[in-house]
Parts: structure tokens; C-alpha cells; sequence
């Protein structure tokens, strides 16, 4: 799978940090599991193998070119895995719209072996130009790879992807965390409830890969179908990553139905004390029971009263309800670093910063 290893220069010392390329994500879950025994669990889904794999193998349209590197950060064994892809000439963080957060598998750690990836990125054929995306700004890991990168020679920059609403879960219950939430939520959530009650309704919360699951799922897939959203570009994908997180234990799938009919469905992924709100949907002229906020308020209580998650995290993007849901914003960036002695490095650094260079002036010319 991966297209050239790391340069002769960068044979290790016995003991030392050291930079391995890894065949496939079988190879990284061998890799990985000589880790450090105190090493605990990524508390981001996106960052696990299993993960990972699900995402090359059916989140894209077109097979990626993996490029998979395991750094080993010295004699007491703490090590990590990143997956990296090769895409338009450049390297790439395996990730697209479907990953919500990328960076590395394991116990990463600040160490001269970030200084071996990016010489092994410097020396690669796709490496004049790097991408990585969508990034924890706050990751200890994205430092140590900015000052490796620079060190490396590369000419780096960072850049905005998105916004990130999540709850730092504080409350003894759902009760108790809904007192707080804007009277206009609440207030949509009780007549909502009101008239479902009227009209008959329930809930189920699927969370294993028990009796029912492909049931949920044909539910799931029936309510996305019915829905202003757009048709999946990789069909399999959802599917499977439903039947993922079944066999994980990740999985957090809901379904509001009206009379027998699904009309709302949720899957949300609990991984490490973090509760992912991933997909939503509903069916359209069901707005008057408010299907969308009495589901989300049904999983809320289960992962705050059943699971007893540190964090819920509405992951991808801005849009104005998630204020209603959530108490902190952080932002998602993008890391980018140019190798300035090859031809296309160079050229794309002089467009990248030229064009940022032209916008910040444009910027300070308009009133």
C-alpha cells in the first residue's frame, strides 16, 4: 500500500524514536498494540483503526492511496499512527466529509520523532505540498508537528474549517441540564412531546447489534431518504458504519416514530465518555411535533443519565441550533505546509500566501 518508506538517513537508533511505514490497518492494529500498557484510548472515534479503516474501505468515491506511518517515541514504548493519504500531488490527512476531527492514533507525545515524519514527508514524492485536515487547534500533536514541519524546511500555515459546538456535561441529569436551556427549546420539546402523545408515538434507542438492527437500519435509511438532505455520495458508508458501531459498542441509534412510521432518525457515537452526534434527519411536514428536538432530548437524558459521558459533541459546523444544545465553540483548522524547494511547493506557497496577502489588503480597504 505505501508508495516509498522513510529515507536511509532515518534508520534508527536501538531504544530511540523511531518512524515505521505500516502496510495496512491490520499492521497498524499490531502496531499499536505494543504500545505502553498505561495508554489509554483516543478519546476522539475518528481517531481508532477501526475507524479509519471503515473510512477508506466506503467513505470514498474513489479508492485513496494510503500512506500509513507509525512513530515510536522512545525505549518505554509510547507510540502512535497517523493515516496519511496521497491525493492531487500532495499528502493528505486520510479524512474528508465524512471525519469530523483527524489526527493520530495512540499515545502521541512531544519528540524528536515528529521531526522524522516531516523529514520523511520532505523526502517523499508527493511531499512538496501537505494538508492536513480538520485539526484539534488545542492538540498537543499539531504543535510539535508545526515546529518539526518548519524545522523540516517547510514554509507552514494554518487555516479555519469549521466551527465546533460542544457540552462539557456538568449536570446530575437531563432534568436538571434542560432547566438551562433556552425557554424556546424547552418549550418546543414539551408541545412537541404533547401532541406525539396525542397522536401516538415512540422512541427507540438502538445500542448493540441485537434483535432489530437492520430494522433500524432500513428506519434510519428511510427517514434520510425523506429528508431535505442531500442522497449520501458513498451509499455504503452509513450502513456500515451503523453495524461498526453496533460491534464497537459506539452505537447510539434513534428513531422517533409516529403510529409505526419513522420520522426522525439519530445516530449518535459514544466512544471514551464523548457522546458524537453524527447524523440527523427528520421527515418533512412532521414539523409540528417537533421530531428533530424531542429525539435529540431523548438521546441527550440516555448519555447523560445511561451512559455518563464527560462531553457531547455536535462535531461539523455552525448552524444556530446547536447554541440551543450546547454551552462552548471551538474551531477546527487545517494545517498546510509547502516544501519551497521544489517547483510545485513553491508555486503553491507563492498562491497561498500571495492570495492571503491580497485578501488581508482587500480587507482593510473596504470600510
Amino acid at each position: 500500500m505505501p508508495p516509498s518508506a522513510a529515507p536511509e538517513r532515518m534508520v534508527p537508533r536501538p531504544g530511540g524514536p523511531r518512524l515505521e511505514v505500516l502496510a495496512d490497518f491490520s499492521q497498524m492494529q499490531a502496531f499499536l498494540a505494543l504500545a505502553s500498557p498505561e495508554a489509554g484510548p483516543n478519546a476522539e472515534v475518528f481517531q481508532t483503526v477501526e475507524w479509519l479503516r471503515h473510512l477508506a474501505q466506503h467513505g470514498f468515491e474513489a479508492a485513496p492511496r494510503c500512506w500509513l506511518v507509525g512513530l515510536v517515541f522512545g525505549p518505554q514504548q509510547p507510540r502512535c499512527a497517523l493515516a496519511l493519504s496521497l491525493a492531487d500531488g500532495r499528502v493528505r490527512a486520510l479524512s474528508n466529509y465524512y471525519s469530523s476531527v483527524f489526527g493520530p492514533v495512540g499515545e502521541s507525545e512531544a519528540s524528536v520523532a515528529w521531526t522524522l515524519l516531516a523529514e520523511a514527508l520532505h523526502g517523499h514524492s508527493s511531499g512538496a505540498v501537505v494538508d492536513l485536515q480538520p485539526l484539534d487547534a488545542q492538540a498537543p500533536w499539531v504543535a510539535s508537528m508545526v515546529a518539526a514541519l518548519r524545522v523540516a524546511g517547510y514554509r507552514v500555515d494554518r487555516y479555519f474549517c469549521f466551527g465546533n459546538w460542544y457540552l462539557p456535561v456538568v449536570h446530575a441529569s437531563f432534568a436538571e441540564y434542560l432547566r438551562e436551556r433556552p425557554s424556546p427549546l424547552r418549550n418546543s420539546i414539551e408541545r412537541g412531546r404533547r401532541r406525539l402523545q396525542r397522536a401516538g408515538h415512540g422512541v427507540r434507542i438502538q445500542a448493540d447489534a441485537g434483535p432489530g438492527l437492520e430494522g433500524e437500519i432500513a428506519a434510519f435509511e428511510s427517514v434520510y431518504r425523506r429528508s431535505w438532505k442531500a442522497p449520501e455520495p458513498c451509499p455504503t458508508f452509513m450502513p456500515g458504519l451503523i453495524r461498526l458501531a453496533a460491534a464497537q459498542g459506539w452505537l447510539r441509534l434513534g428513531v422517533l416514530r409516529v403510529q409505526g412510521e419513522p420520522v426522525a432518525a439519530q445516530l449518535w457515537l459514544v466512544h471514551a465518555g464523548k457522546a458524537n452526534i453524527y447524523k440527523l434527519a427528520y421527515v418533512e411536514g412532521f414539523e409540528r411535533f417537533s421530531p428533530g428536538s424531542v429525539l435529540t432530548a431523548a438521546l441527550m437524558a440516555h448519555v447523560m443519565e445511561v451512559d455518563r459521558v464527560r462531553e457531547v459533541d455536535y462535531l461539523t459546523g455552525d448552524d444556530a441550533y446547536k447554541k440551543d444544545w450546547m454551552s462552548h465553540r471551538r474551531e477546527r483548522i487545517g494545517l498546510i505546509a509547502f516544501h519551497p524547494r521544489r517547483l510545485r511547493g513553491w508555486l503553491e506557497a507563492a498562491r497561498h500566501f500571495g492570495g492571503k496577502g491580497w485578501r488581508r489588503l482587500r480587507s482593510r480597504a473596504v470600510p
